[in-house]
């Protein structure tokens, strides 16, 4: 009997957009829109943080971080997903499929570890105001962010590893709207137990644990707002954490439901839709969530604004 494998599959064609008919150019300019305010927003932050004094801060540096992130989080499925909408050929090579698998997976653990030290730090800022100067340093904001960047593009190496080895048959049609585990797993011809299993494990050890530290901290968050004695302080306190709440709620939720699981799939429509909520959905508001809404923030992208003004108008005259 002929073996087959990957060397005999040279590409993948993805068809989560198969089925969306009419509706396709709609999708493209939704998708298009939120895929360029998603940009514009995160490079603001990430400018303006960088570029004003007064952000330099461990609160807004993880903020900047983030924006930073989702940058590249975003650029490794959006682009191919707008194409795919716009194309009749929706192919992807082998090689092309793991390196987006594994960008994906590793930056999008990496944002798990970022909220949690972004929940650490609002914990200490909130919890212990005295001690928070002398613990979050410049150095330890800059050793975190790199250590979660390093576990993050760590993790998924083995289960790359895994995938690339599993002979593929030649059926290449990819029920999903990018390349990812559980549909490239679906499509392997052999017993998958062992990926499925690592899978779980790893997911369940990053996203469990991470979540886990996450409400902890906004346990004791929450605890230490009600102890404030004025009801503005209270109510501005609350909006903060109820705003920063919801974002983690819908990113590790979708991920959870996704990824925590010993069932390769569900159901191809909910997978789908999990999907655009944790690959396109949670970057677009995370923008708006952590410093659009914020005074601070307006008045520090008004400052740089008119300081590059005031720097060209000299330069002019």
């Amino acid at each position: 009997m002929e073996q087959h494998n990957h060397s005999s599959l040279a590409e993948f064609v993805l068809l989560g957009f198969s089925s969306v008919g009419h509706t396709r150019g709609w999708l493209f300019i939704l998708l298009l829109l939120a895929y360029l305010f998603t940009i514009c927003g995160n490079l603001l932050i990430f400018l303006v943080t960088c570029l004003d004094a007064a952000l330099h801060t461990p609160m807004y540096h993880f903020v900047s971080v983030l924006s930073f992130l989702e940058l590249w989080y975003t650029a490794t499925t959006i682009p191919k997903m707008l194409t795919n909408l716009l194309s009749e050929k929706k192919t992807i090579s082998f090689a092309g499929c793991l390196l987006q698998t594994y960008f994906f997976h590793s930056l999008g653990a990496s944002e798990c570890y970022l909220l949690t030290a972004m929940a650490y730090d609002q914990y200490l800022a909130i919890c212990r105001p005295l001690r928070y100067p002398a613990i979050m340093t410049s150095t330890l904001c800059a050793k975190t962010a790199a250590c979660c960047w390093t576990c993050g593009f760590l993790c998924p190496i083995s289960e790359v590893i895994l995938v690339s080895q599993l002979p593929f048959c030649g059926y290449n049609e990819i029920q999903h709207i990018f390349c990812d585990f559980p549909p490239l797993l679906s499509l392997a011809c052999k017993d998958t137990s062992t990926n499925v299993l690592v899978d779980f494990g790893i997911n369940a050890f990053i996203i469990l644990i991470t979540f886990l530290f996450i409400m902890v901290s906004y346990g004791r968050i929450i605890g230490a707002v009600l102890k404030i004695q004025t009801v503005a302080g209270r109510k501005k306190a609350f909006s903060t954490c109820a705003s920063h709440l919801t974002v983690v709620l819908i990113f590790f939720g979708s991920i959870i439901f996704m990824y925590v699981r010993l069932k390769k799939s569900y159901s191809l429509s909910l997978d789908r839709t999990l999907a655009v909520v944790y690959s396109v959905l949670t970057p677009l508001v995370n923008p708006i969530i952590y410093s659009l809404r914020n005074k601070e923030f307006i008045k520090a992208v008004k400052r740089t604004i008119f300081w590059n003004r005031g720097k060209a108008s000299s330069t002019h005259s």
